[in-house]
Parts: structure tokens; C-alpha cells; sequence
């Protein structure tokens, strides 16, 4: 056979493998997008039946770790403070990291007038760690029997806690919950717009889509509550992980628990607003997960819920097999473009790739749907992620992969970039809070 038929023949199969994994995502998540619908109506009546009813809440100690947080810490403070749950019952535990700028000094303010908040200053050469390191310092701090964990630059909801909590109660299989977080700068800039419609369709998809047909979730790195007896079971949260919340995830259901997504309990955080922020996070979140693959890839055969075999499997690959088909398509489409190759195989090629590309708006739109973020900015936007942000997945991926395999660099935690957010954005149109201290200071 001459050279140039094989090689016609070879690229031909690598573009059909290409084109089958795209539409294998595309047609999976299409199915999480709907059992997420369902998800989704099945969730507004729970929240009627929970509203409707009354709760003995017990004691519960909320996590934020915090590594130079002044330009989000009082603002976050002024939410917690806000919360729809019992005084005598909530204690705010912040976890001083280090911090070289002012953290400690607001957070000590608020602590002096405000007996619900509590200042825990790492000691000196036990921190720095990661934020896993962190929480599991500020674990050993409190005795609640419930854990929850909001990152430093969130404001939930005053509600977003009582309905995870009254998950928990009604529910002893659950091991833990996870509410919704939204993108409080979602309209500073394009980097922001993408990211929100991205975080909103994972979750409407991956978390509630998955919660339906499989009865899985796992752990964002905010707004959830977990059991303090499971927690000390697993003993803590791993160091070595840098994305702690998916594996703790992982641990959970190996226990033989269950993780809840609740999209009724909403927390607003902050994402990056520059692509180098953006390239720094993202980079974290791909190592992270290398580290949970190499921990659990050879454990999976032997997990007794098989659903959660295939789902942890499917996770921990995701990255890669999106990966290889956008690469390999891209390259065979801009051989083809240019005339270099010729791919001989049959197929109407043409209409499959529009009608992925038709079928990828469309599950997104449908997402969005669910948080009325369906706008026509957002649609338009929604069409051209494929070819612009989806895109940038290459260099993070490839990034992640010179990292950990060829460098061989150690995984350190790298810290989001704060910004300040403003008086008008997110779900409040207050200004930040100042600590109690200030205030009647203020009044005097």
C-alpha cells in the first residue's frame, strides 16, 4: 500500500476517534444537563417542604481559612454574621494563615464585640502549608459536631447554611452537602463572563445531573457542611492534596456515605479577573487532580458502589480526553484547512461538527436556564467559548502535564488572586461592612 495512503488512512482514524470522543462528552453531558432539570424542579418543592418545617439546629463550626485576606475578609464577616441560624449554636472560626497584611487585625476587631467569631492565628512555622494544612489546624480549635467551610472571599445567602444543615438532619446516609456557589464579579470583564457561565453549567450538569441519575456530588472547596464524626473517621483532610475537596470526595462515598448537591443554598465568591490568575488557578485544579488519580486509579476496580467507579473514573480522565479530541481535531481541521492532508474517509463530517457545536450551546443555555442566566449576552457568549476559552484548556492541561511529569515540581497551593469587588455587585448592593468595634466607635 503506498506511504501516502496509510498515511491518509491513519489520520482518518484518529479524526474519527476524535470526533466520536467530542460527541461521547457532548451527548453525556447533554443527559447530565436534563436529569439536572429534573433535579432542579425536584428542588424548588424540597425547599417549599424545608421552609414549611422546623428544626432543632445543633452546633456548627464554620471553617474560612484565610492568607492575606483584607481586601474580602470584612465583607465575608458581614455575611457570615447574617446567617438565618441560630445565635447560641454558630461559631465563625477564622484560620489565620500567616497573613503579612491586615487580616488579623480586622477579624480581631470583629472578634471583640461579636462572641459568634473567633480568630485562630497559626502558629509560627506550622502554617503555609496549603489550605488542607489549614483546615485540619483549625479542626483540632472546635468541637462542633458539624463542620462547614466557606472560602475567605464568600458571602452566602442568610439561608444558605440552614439548608444544608436541614439536609443533614433529615438524612442520616448523608455524609455531607454542598450548596451552589455564583460569581459575584461575573460582569467585570470577559475572562469573568466565561468563567461564570462556566461554574454555572458544571454544576447544573456534573453536580446536580450526576446527584440525579447516580446519587453522587463532590465536594466544591466552599459552602458545604460535613459530619465531624465522618471527618475525624477519615482523619482530616489530605496535606498532600491540593485539590482537598475532590479528594475527601473520593473517601466520603468509599465510607459508604452519600455527598448531596442542595442548589437552593447560595454562596457568591469571587473568581480571577486576569488571565494569569485565571492560568494559575486552573493549573492547580488539573495537578490537583493528577495527584487524586494517582492515589485512587488502582483502588476504582475495587469500589463497591460501581457508578461511582465509573463516575470517579470518567472525572479523572475528563481533562485528557478533552484534551486529546480538541487537539487532534484542531489539527486535522487546520491540515485539512490548508490542504496538507486530505482525510478520505466518507461522512457528512461537516454537519456532525455544527450539530456538536448546535448540541454544546444548547446543553449550556439549558444549564443557565435553571439561574435565569439565559440572557442574549450570554448566548452569544455560550457560542463562541468553543473556539475561544475551551480552547485555553490546551495550554492548561499541557502545562499541568510538563509540571508533574517531565519537571517533576513539587505541588504546592497557589492562592487565587483577590480584587476588590466593589459596593454593587453580587447579592448585595451594601458596602463593606465595617467590624463591630469600628462601628460603635463611629456612634461614640
Amino acid at each position: 500500500m503506498p506511504e501516502q495512503t496509510l498515511l491518509e488512512l491513519d489520520l482518518s482514524i484518529i479524526f474519527l476517534l476524535s470526533v466520536i470522543m467530542i460527541w461521547f462528552m457532548i451527548a453525556y453531558q447533554l443527559v447530565l444537563a436534563l436529569a439536572g432539570y429534573f433535579h432542579y424542579r425536584g428542588s424548588l418543592r424540597e425547599k417549599r417542604s424545608i421552609d414549611s418545617r422546623q428544626f432543632d439546629f445543633p452546633m456548627v463550626s464554620i471553617l474560612i481559612p484565610a492568607h492575606n485576606e483584607e481586601k474580602v475578609i470584612a465583607r465575608t464577616l458581614g455575611a457570615m454574621l447574617k446567617m438565618d441560624y441560630p445565635r447560641d449554636r454558630l461559631e465563625i472560626l477564622i484560620i489565620n494563615d500567616g497573613s503579612s497584611d491586615s487580616t488579623g487585625e480586622i477579624v480581631g476587631r470583629f472578634a471583640q464585640t461579636e462572641p459568634r467569631v473567633r480568630l485562630y492565628n497559626i502558629p509560627h512555622g506550622e502554617g503555609g502549608r496549603g489550605k488542607s494544612r489549614a483546615l485540619n489546624l483549625g479542626l483540632r480549635q472546635t468541637g462542633s459536631e458539624y463542620i462547614a467551610v466557606y472560602d475567605a472571599d464568600n458571602t452566602p445567602e442568610p439561608s444558605a447554611l440552614k439548608y444544608l444543615m436541614s439536609q443533614l438532619l433529615l438524612d442520616s446516609e448523608l455524609g455531607a452537602v454542598l450548596g451552589k456557589f455564583r460569581t459575584v464579579n461575573k460582569s467585570r470583564n470577559l475572562l469573568t463572563r466565561f468563567i461564570n457561565i462556566e461554574t454555572l453549567s458544571f454544576q447544573s450538569m456534573l453536580q446536580a445531573g450526576r446527584w440525579k441519575l447516580f446519587r453522587i456530588a463532590t465536594l466544591p472547596g466552599t459552602n458545604f457542611v460535613i459530619r465531624r464524626s465522618l471527618l475525624d473517621r477519615l482523619h482530616g483532610w489530605d496535606e498532600e492534596a491540593i485539590t482537598e475537596d475532590s479528594e475527601i470526595s473520593i473517601r466520603i462515598n468509599q465510607e459508604g456515605y452519600r455527598i448531596k448537591y442542595i442548589p437552593y443554598s447560595i454562596t457568591y465568591e469571587q473568581e480571577p479577573e486576569t488571565w494569569s490568575a485565571w492560568i494559575n488557578q486552573r493549573t492547580r485544579w488539573v495537578r490537583g487532580n493528577n495527584y487524586v488519580a494517582m492515589k485512587f486509579l488502582k483502588e476504582i476496580p475495587a469500589f463497591k458502589n460501581k457508578f461511582l467507579a465509573i463516575e470517579l473514573l470518567y472525572l479523572l480522565s475528563l481533562y485528557y480526553v478533552f484534551l486529546v479530541a480538541i487537539v487532534s481535531s484542531d489539527v486535522l481541521f487546520l491540515l485539512g484547512v490548508f490542504n496538507v492532508v486530505v482525510i478520505s474517509l466518507p461522512g457528512p463530517y461537516t454537519a456532525v461538527w455544527l450539530v456538536a457545536i448546535f448540541l454544546f450551546v444548547l446543553e449550556i443555555l439549558l444549564a443557565l436556564s435553571y439561574d435565569r442566566e439565559d440572557t442574549p449576552g450570554n448566548i452569544a457568549l455560550t457560542s463562541m467559548m468553543y473556539f475561544t476559552y475551551c480552547q485555553f484548556w490546551i495550554y492548561i492541561v499541557g502545562k499541568a502535564i510538563y509540571l508533574d511529569v517531565i519537571k517533576k515540581e513539587k505541588r504546592t497551593w497557589v492562592k487565587t488572586v483577590r480584587f476588590d469587588v466593589g459596593p454593587a455587585s453580587g447579592n448585595t448592593a451594601e458596602p463593606v461592612p465595617k467590624p463591630p468595634a469600628m462601628r460603635s466607635q463611629d456612634q461614640g
